[in-house]
């Protein structure tokens, strides 16, 4: 009992909104998590909460949890307070990067480019946002990069509820554009590349997403 850790079974089920599986709306039963994931539901509990948190599930009193449901309005807001606060970030890096970092940054992208290649997409997702918390995390600002943790959480959740396409797919094209002005010392030029990428992100989505049949959590989640 209790095998995977409260993180693990939360990046699964953060995974599986991200996939589009688990689809705004749904009922996520303590009883059928526990039976998924071989733990207690104690264990589930936390784990929703910690889901709650993170704006990617909401709890009502004596119905239970579910898959949040965010407004086109949300996905407005998100991605307006992400321009600004990637934006702070890529000022703070640029005074703080080195050959180390940016080679970390180069291998990043390179891992991207495979994931693309072999249409994984759940390394696709894990990477993409991976790529935007690796420069919070690289500029030294504590409290951004918690503000970016965050805000990618609720960006793989509006993308998944209002994207167009089925694939989710940030871009390492457009993480190296970023990438080679930070290594070329021209901050304004990743500023505007910075921008134009969360653009583009935002444009495709739509302002209504279709509801997929529903199915079993066991199938979803597996």
């Amino acid at each position: 009992m209790d095998t995977l850790t409260a993180e693990q079974i939360a990046e699964r089920i953060w995974l599986s909104i991200a996939e589009r599986r688990l689809r705004p709306g749904m009922r996520l039963k303590e009883t059928e998590l526990a039976e998924v994931f071989g733990t207690s539901r104690a264990r589930v509990r936390q784990v929703l909460g910690m889901l709650e948190r993170e704006g990617l599930v909401t709890i009502e009193v004596n119905k239970g949890a579910f898959v949040a449901e965010p407004s086109v309005e949300d996905a407005r807001d998100i991605f307006h307070i992400r321009r600004a606060v990637e934006g702070r970030v890529l000022e703070r890096l640029v005074d703080r990067l080195d050959k180390k970092k940016i080679e970390t940054i180069r291998r990043h992208v390179e891992k991207e480019r495979i994931a693309n290649a072999d249409n994984d997409q759940r390394q696709i997702i894990k990477l993409s946002g991976g790529f935007h918390q690796m420069l919070a995390e690289m500029a030294e600002a504590e409290f951004l990069s918690v503000l970016m943790r965050d805000l990618i959480s609720r960006s793989s959740l509006i993308t998944a509820a209002f994207r167009d396409s089925a694939k989710y797919n940030c871009g390492p094209d457009e993480h190296e554009e970023i990438l080679n002005h930070l290594r070329d010392g021209d901050p304004e030029k990743a500023q505007e590349a910075m921008r134009h990428h969360l653009e583009h992100v935002e444009k495709e989505l739509r302002l209504a997403a279709g509801r997929d049949t529903p199915r079993s959590l066991k199938d979803l989640l597996s």
